[in-house]
């Protein structure tokens, strides 16, 4: 066994986006092409002589192989000690988790979220700061920078890691261990939570949930806090076992992809409760029996109600959304008397504000939700606080969220996506709305008059860093709004990401169907960005 140094040269398409290196699985299986990007991780992140990090992944194709790459260039690197998740696997909540409880340097996690897997699907890299959260916009621009340059990587010449068996190992001078991924997380979901309160919610016999883990990294996680710890009957959980392809499933939970659970939640004999979390299980959906919960109006419903919950029983300290998620949160806040923050999407904006104790909990439009008890979004964790919910309120979800709406007003609200649209086109749309900001304040459409039209930007009210082009906004008086964004998700064309808003305080009609309450406003966002005639869609890919 020898320390060896590699010559390679640079890759130019390897700058992260909002998530991390996001690439087709046939890019990353290039000779050179991980390594390069973990040898600029390990060059950039500072002194990492001695120190030890997290490693681990959710699972999809490619995961155990990228692994055996990995742990091998951190002993060369001088790392001290490599934890990795039993079998390969760590959800991205936990890495947080894991961080942050054992103090570690960081962590690398392989996933693409929410994105297909496969041989022909989607692999990413992403690196988590000593705070457990994702690396700052600084800090992925000096891997990028650093991968421009590279001419060579370290690589510890090694057998591979028996990943399956939990206990140490030693390459070099670098343990690897090989922990209980599950444990940790789980025992900070114990002290956050009444766990006694929702056994007895499943041990009444009246009460039955199901939550799908999409054959991704929460499937082992959802048998171990709801089978085993709450005592959920066996076969709660569907879909647990993570897959390489995730069986087929696109693991993005939502009301397109994760059919088989809306179907059981839209049954004659639905359960009580359905829940859903995505590929890294940073993301989560909440089903009442045939209701769906937007994420917008989960994050506001959970900070209403938080004073149910041990965990955030003393008060909140302010609440957090990104600019496309909707603004029922906001009127949570100044209910409570704290401030609301709005940011540009993508979590690592919201970890200035964790760590300097500005606000409790936080979230996205895109079915992500979280609070200070780490610094990523965290699928299961927003499922369980519904169901300590559930068993504090023992009110079924429509109920708790329509008595919500009664409280505070409902926004209806959608996002519309359009996905693998010619880069040229998207970005072209984008630049004939930022020309049209000037011409559109005050200008009518039917009832609709423009109060804001601009594009969002961010000064982060800690260390006054700023953020510029973060989404066309145009806001109408009376609250109602359409937001237009291209995210950078994706890793195949260019996806639009229609937002739409109303606010309706009459109580008679805050039932209505969504798209019906919406109707209007559809109508004026495909107008105003002349959607059809700059990319030809007629219809989005996906409603949400």
């Amino acid at each position: 066994m020898s320390i060896q140094k590699v010559s390679t040269r640079p890759f130019k398409d390897q700058r992260p986006g909002t998530s991390g290196l996001r690439k087709k699985v046939t890019t990353f299986q290039q000779p050179h092409y991980l390594e390069n990007f973990i040898q600029s991780i390990f060059d950039v992140i500072g002194e990492i002589k001695g120190k030890t990090i997290v490693l681990g992944g959710d699972g999809r194709f490619h995961n155990k192989e990228a692994l055996q790459i990995i742990i091998k260039m951190a002993a060369a690197n001088g790392i001290g000690r490599t934890m990795v998740g039993l079998g390969g696997i760590l959800s991205t909540p936990a890495a947080s988790c894991v961080i942050r409880k054992h103090n570690l340097l960081g962590g690398i996690i392989l996933s693409a979220s929410h994105n297909p897997g496969g041989p022909k699907g989607d692999f990413g890299v992403k690196y988590n700061v000593e705070n457990g959260g994702p690396s700052p916009g600084h800090v992925t621009e000096s891997f990028y920078r650093r991968s421009l340059e590279i001419n060579t990587y370290c690589f510890f010449d090694a057998p591979d890691v028996d990943l399956e068996q939990l206990g140490e190992n030693r390459i070099g001078d670098m343990v690897v261990e090989i922990f209980d991924s599950v444990a940790d997380y789980a025992g900070l979901m114990e002290r956050l939570f009444d766990f006694d309160r929702m056994k007895e919610l499943f041990s009444s016999g009246k009460f039955s949930m199901v939550y799908d883990g999409m054959n991704a990294v929460t499937g082992p996680y959802a048998r171990a806090i709801f089978e085993g710890r709450l005592g959920a009957p066996l076969g709660t959980v569907i879909n647990g076992d993570p897959l390489p392809d995730f069986g087929g499933i696109h693991p993005d939970p939502n009301l397109k992809h994760a059919r088989e659970l809306v179907e059981i939640m839209n049954s004659e004999n639905a359960p009580d409760f359905g829940a859903a979390s995505d590929g890294d299980g940073d993301r989560n959906m909440i089903l009442g029996r045939r209701f769906f919960v937007t994420p917008s109006d989960s994050l506001a419903i959970l900070a209403a109600n938080a004073d149910l919950v041990p965990g955030y029983s003393g008060g909140l300290s302010g609440i957090a959304r990104s600019m496309p998620t909707s603004m029922a949160a906001d009127r949570v806040a100044e209910a409570l008397g704290i401030q609301c923050y709005e940011t540009p999407t993508g979590w690592k904006f919201f970890g200035n504000l964790l760590d300097a104790g500005k606000v409790t909990l936080c979230g996205e439009e895109s079915f992500g939700t979280g609070s200070d008890h780490m610094r990523e979004k965290d699928g299961l964790w927003a499922v369980l606080f519904w169901l300590n919910l559930l068993a504090a309120k023992e009110e079924p979800v429509k109920k708790i969220v329509q008595d919500h709406w009664r409280k505070f007003g409902r926004n209806f609200y959608s996002r519309h996506d359009y996905e693998g649209l010619e880069p040229d086109s998207a970005n072209g749309l984008m630049d004939h709305l930022r020309e049209s900001l000037t011409c559109l304040m005050g200008k009518y459409f039917g009832n609709y008059e423009v109060e804001i039209a601009d594009d969002f930007s961010y000064t982060d009210p800690v260390d006054g860093s700023l953020s510029t082009g973060q989404g066309i906004r145009i806001i109408f008086r009376g609250a109602s709004r359409i937001v237009f964004r291209l995210s950078g998700t994706g890793t195949e064309g260019a996806i639009l990401r229609v937002y739409l808003e109303r606010y309706e305080i009459d109580t008679e009609r805050q039932d209505q169907d969504t798209q019906e309450a919406l109707s209007d406003l559809i109508i004026i966002a495909n107008n105003i960005a002349q959607i059809h005639t700059r990319t030809g869609r007629d219809m989005p890919s996906v409603i949400t």
